[in-house]
Parts: structure tokens; C-alpha cells; sequence
């Protein structure tokens, strides 16, 4: 089963797998956060993601959320991308990882792909 890792400006990562404990009753298996706190070394965040990433990923791959491309948190998680293996995807929001959690069975490239559309739809007017 795919892990899935969210690496993000602390608090977001772990509030965010706290929600995926409220919808479903328990935290799902093979689900971490890594909250990057300000002015983290970024080899020293890179390390725990490496070290977070390789108890959730059985060998069926991973995908890394972050939230703000380009910010440490998402340069981090980027280093772990390997295609077909690990897929960084930038931008999480509750709906996608909701999304990764139910689909972890597909092919990584397949899933996050999946994802990226799934969290586009889950933005809306919420009056329409």
C-alpha cells in the first residue's frame, strides 16, 4: 500500500492527518506528517523526512504532500521525489489526502496524478 507523507510549515502536516483521524475513525496505517518548524536546518529536515519516509513506504512507493511550492518544507520533500516511486505533489489540501488515502492501491504516477485533479475540484465557491 502506498505511504503517504505530508511535509509542511508546522502545525499544517500534523493537523491535517489529525483530520484523516476524525473521518476515519483512527490515524490510517502508513500515514506521517513532518511539521518543518521556522528556521529548521533544512539537511536536518530533509534527514527526518528521509528517515519518516522509509517506515511508511513498504516498497509500494509514496506520495509526498507539501504545502507551499518553493518554500523549505517543499524543497525538502522535493529531494525525495523518484519517479514511479515517490510523487511530490504541491498544494495539499484535506480533500486530496483523503483522496491518497482511499486510492493507495494504484500505481504512484497514476495516483498522483489523480490527486492534483481531485484537489483542483475540491476548490469552489461554496454558495454554487
Amino acid at each position: 500500500m502506498i505511504g503517504i507523507l505530508v511535509v509542511s510549515h508546522e502545525p499544517l502536516g500534523t493537523a491535517l492527518i489529525q483530520c484523516t483521524r476524525h473521518i476515519y475513525g483512527a490515524l490510517p496505517p502508513q500515514v506521517a506528517a513532518l511539521d518543518v518548524i521556522p528556521d529548521e536546518d533544512p539537511e536536518r529536515a530533509f534527514e527526518a523526512a528521509r528517515e519518516l519516509l522509509a517506515c511508511i513506504n513498504d516498497g509500494s512507493g509514496a506520495v509526498v504532500f507539501t504545502d507551499l511550492y518553493g518554500a523549505t518544507p517543499s524543497r525538502v520533500a522535493m529531494r525525495l521525489a523518484a519517479p514511479g516511486r515517490v510523487a511530490v505533489l504541491a498544494g495539499v489540501n484535506l480533500p486530496m489526502l483523503v483522496k491518497a488515502i482511499g486510492n493507495r492501491r494504484m500505481p504512484v504516477d497514476e495516483l498522483g496524478a489523480l490527486l492534483v485533479e481531485s484537489g483542483k475540484r475540491a476548490i469552489c465557491h461554496a454558495h454554487e
